[in-house]
């Protein structure tokens, strides 16, 4: 049935008409008792989030909590929303997550909020918001650990829940430094003091960038002594892998490896084989997967749903460029001996991609390259008659090193392949931005849970609505060990996200990001809506969740 605002404000003859508000139906005044449910949805058709079929239910929620479900007679709410021909279905979770980067600067996190996301997972791709060295003076910064950003998080306040793992670049670059050399002992001693830590004061579990530096410097022996390093029951080894085209199988063999080694449950982030010569391998890497959990490990996968990624710029250069951290790179980009030995290993890059017209500018910090974002590399120097190559020297040195990028690297067929797969979470991989951002992210900032339902479900239909739901909500739960989320159950956290199944539909896209998706009118967090009939409320009813507290 297509939603109509119609519908949507129709309730019991037992209501008067006048105490309609914006879908929404108030207690009488009058009433001096607190009414049974602070908020009472009606009529939905709630799928729980395990994976079994739909159910006509009603949804009763006090004190953030989920108190009834089923068939309720009662009308006793503070307010009663009408679900008839919608889904009710719980908040999604995404496991792998930018929004730690700015999530101060905004608490309301817009482009997530809108798509239905209740609880992001910080800390990815081996970076986190903690440890540091030094507290700073910025207001996003005055914590040394993560005891002191959890504390601050909370104190500022956000519509989302918020949790974290942590970084074994970060660590990395705390206690070693940016040089490609191998930890010291004392230094490994100190890095795994760090990662207990931060898993003691909240983490859920180690995350690495293999591409990044200077996470990428870190052995593979390091690795699994740092990630043995996380006390249990969250010792979970998060990976952005070492390699995501070329050598992408030895890249899943290296992270079968280290969970093997260190005991640790594994979770291969955005998994993808990259390139077109590669696409075939996406078929080996689920078979490597699969037998890995035949041998006892327990494996998943996160996803975003397109056939793009985004990252710096500087990742088209070696790796060894960047060795030492931005001013070397720097200084080697002006090198001209240096940059003909770059040049080579870089076009290689591009080749594997297809060419520089898969590769669009997405984020500078010089407004007079701003004009650069949204378009590729190819199409800039087709305008400006300039060498691709060295007009992406010039501009990384001119942006210092800062430069964000998408590129178009998989096919349609794999991201299905991988998506479809039993063990895949949908997640984002991205932050949270407002419209009002000058940048130009990847649409999956504001498109990835409403995509994944609307064309990989429904369209595509690689799995069922049911199965699809379990992936974005009781299956990262259980990754992380979040045990009262990702359900909707009786004493559930009431995280729940009501979406018409007619009309949802991502909108974003890759030259217009800034745009939320259709069909998504209600997010509740922790019992408020945040989500308000397609209007972020302001409400900033989210919880840091730290993994001591899992369980409560």
């Amino acid at each position: 049935m297509p939603y109509s605002r119609r519908k949507f404000i129709q309730t019991s003859a037992s209501i008067g008409a006048g105490a309609l508000i914006a879908g929404c139906v108030p207690a009488a005044s009058s009433i001096a008792h607190r009414p049974q449910f602070d908020l009472l949805i009606k009529g939905g058709r709630v799928i729980d989030g395990t994976g079994v079929a739909e159910t006509f239910a009603d949804v009763g929620i006090r004190d953030g909590r989920i108190i009834a479900l089923g068939a309720i007679d009662s009308l006793d709410a503070m307010r009663v929303i009408d679900a008839k021909g919608m889904h009710v279905v719980p908040g999604f979770i995404d496991i792998h997550t930018h929004t730690d980067s700015n999530i101060l600067n905004l608490p309301t996190a817009d482009s997530k909020l809108r798509q239905g996301v209740t609880t992001e997972v910080g800390g990815a791709d081996g970076e986190s918001r903690a440890p540091r060295k030094t507290k700073g003076e910025d207001d996003e910064i005055l914590y040394s650990d993560f005891d002191g950003f959890f504390n601050h998080l909370q104190k500022k306040g956000s519509a989302q829940n918020f949790a974290s793992m942590v970084g074994l670049g970060t660590v990395r670059e705390v206690v070693v430094g940016e040089d490609d050399r191998p930890a010291t002992a004392d230094e490994m001693e100190a890095m795994k003091r760090v990662v207990r830590t931060a898993i003691e004061q909240g983490c859920c579990g180690v995350s690495t960038g293999l591409e990044y530096t200077p996470g990428s410097f870190a052995s593979t022996e390091e690795l699994w002594e740092l990630t043995k390093a996380a006390p249990e029951p969250f010792r979970l080894y998060a990976s952005h892998m070492r390699n995501e085209d070329n050598r992408v199988l030895e890249a899943i063999e290296e992270a079968i490896r280290i969970a093997r080694h260190s005991g640790a449950r594994l979770q291969i982030s955005h998994l993808k084989s990259s390139y077109k010569i590669n696409w075939y391998k996406n078929d080996i890497t689920l078979k490597m997967l699969d037998d890995a959990i035949a041998e006892g490990i327990e494996v998943h996968a996160d996803r975003y749903p397109y056939i793009a990624y985004q990252t710096g710029l500087a990742n088209l250069f070696p790796l060894w460029s960047r060795d030492g951290g931005t001013d070397q790179f720097m200084s080697r980009l002006k090198d001209r001996t240096i940059l003909e030995k770059i040049r080579p290993e870089t076009l290689r890059k591009i080749n594997g991609l297809g060419s520089w017209d898969s590769v669009m500018i997405t984020s500078t910090k010089v407004e007079a390259n701003k004009a650069y974002i949204g378009k590729t590399i190819g199409q800039i120097t087709a305008q400006l008659n300039a060498d691709p190559f060295e007009f992406t020297v010039d501009l990384l040195i001119k942006e210092n090193g800062n430069v964000g990028m998408v590129g178009f690297g998989m096919d349609e067929e794999g991201t299905e392949t991988v998506l479809r797969w039993k063990n895949t979470i949908v997640a984002s991989d991205g932050g949270a931005y407002s419209p009002a951002s000058k940048s130009n992210p990847h649409p999956r900032t504001y498109g990835t849970f409403p995509r994944a339902i609307s064309y990989y479900q429904k369209e595509r239909n690689i799995c069922s609505l049911p199965e699809m739901i379990r992936k974005m909500t009781s299956m990262p739960a259980q990754k992380i060990g979040l045990k009262d989320r990702g359900v909707i159950k009786q004493g559930n956290a009431a995280d729940i996200v009501i979406f018409d199944y007619t009309t949802i539909k991502d909108n974003a896209t890759f030259l217009n990001p800034h745009q939320f998706p259709s069909g998504m009118p209600f997010v509740i967090v922790n019992g408020e809506c945040a989500v308000d009939n397609n209007v972020i409320s302001g409400k900033l009813a989210g919880k840091v969740l730290r993994s001591s507290g899992f369980n409560a």
